[in-house]
C-alpha cells in the first residue's frame, strides 16, 4: 500500500520547477507555518549513524546579512531572500559528542544508555580511524541536509540557492561560529523568485537519463 502524498507527476513537476534562484523578491516572505516545516526538514535530515554533526544558523538580522554580503562574492541573494540559512559543521567531533547522541537516543527510544553502549563504541571507533578527517566527513553529511532542505522547499513552492561562493572564515568571524564550536560550509538563501529573474525561464540542462542512470541486472 502506497504512502504517497504527492503523485509521481507532481513530484517531477516541482523538481522541474526548481532552479538555483539568482534573484529573489525581497518583498515576499515565507509564511511562518511554511518556514517551520522547512526548519523541520533540516532537523529530520538523515546523517551517517544519525550523528547529526551540524548546526543550521538562520540569519534573520538584516544588518548582519548586510555585513555578510561583503563576504559573499557580491551575491545579493544573502540579503534579498526571505531567509538565509548557514549550514555549519560541528568542529573536531569526539567521543563526547557520541556520548551526547547516545544519551539523546536512549531518551527518545526509552532504553538504557547501557543498552546502546555497543553501538556507541562502533561510532567512536569510526571517528578514531587514523584515515578519517572528521571535518571533511561532517561536511559530506551537511550536504545531505542541504539536499533534503532544497527538495522539501521545492515541494512547498519555495525557491532556494545553494551557495559555496562565500568566504567561510569571514562568515565564521561575523557570526562568531568558532566560539560556538562550528564552521560554515555552505549557504542556502530561501524565498521567492523575482519576476524579472531571467534564469527562471531557462530550460533545465541535464544529460539524458540513459547517460547518468545505468541498470545492472
Amino acid at each position: 500500500m502506497s504512502n504517497a502524498v504527492l503523485t509521481p507527476e507532481q513530484v517531477l513537476q516541482q523538481l522541474q520547477w526548481r532552479y538555483a534562484t539568482k534573484k529573489f523578491d525581497p518583498t515576499k516572505k515565507i509564511p511562518e507555518s511554511v518556514w517551520k516545516t522547512l526548519e523541520q526538514s533540516l532537523v529530520l535530515s538523515p546523517s551517517s549513524f544519525g550523528l547529526q554533526p551540524w548546526k543550521f544558523f538562520v540569519v534573520r538580522n538584516l544588518e548582519i546579512r548586510q555585513q555578510l554580503l561583503e563576504h559573499s562574492l557580491g551575491q545579493t541573494a544573502v540579503v534579498e531572500a526571505s531567509h538565509l540559512v548557514v549550514l555549519a559543521i560541528k568542529k573536531d567531533l569526539s567521543a563526547s559528542d557520541v556520548d551526547d547522541y547516545i544519551k539523546r537516543m536512549a531518551e527518545v527510544q526509552q532504553v538504557s544508555v547501557e543498552n546502546l553502549e555497543g553501538f556507541g563504541n562502533v561510532v567512536k571507533g569510526f571517528l578514531q580511524k587514523p584515515t578519517l578527517n572528521e571535518d571533511q566527513w561532517a561536511t559530506k553529511q551537511t550536504y545531505i541536509a542541504l539536499g533534503f532542505f532544497m527538495t522539501c522547499a521545492a515541494m512547498l513552492g519555495i525557491d532556494t540557492l545553494p551557495m559555496e561562493g562565500f568566504i567561510p572564515a569571514k562568515y565564521d568571524e561575523v557570526l562568531d561560529l568558532a566560539a560556538k564550536g562550528y564552521s560554515s560550509v555552505v549557504l542556502c538563501p530561501a524565498g521567492y523568485r523575482a519576476d524579472d529573474d531571467k534564469y527562471a525561464s531557462k530550460p533545465k540542462v541535464r544529460y539524458p537519463t540513459e547517460s547518468v542512470v545505468d541498470y545492472i541486472d
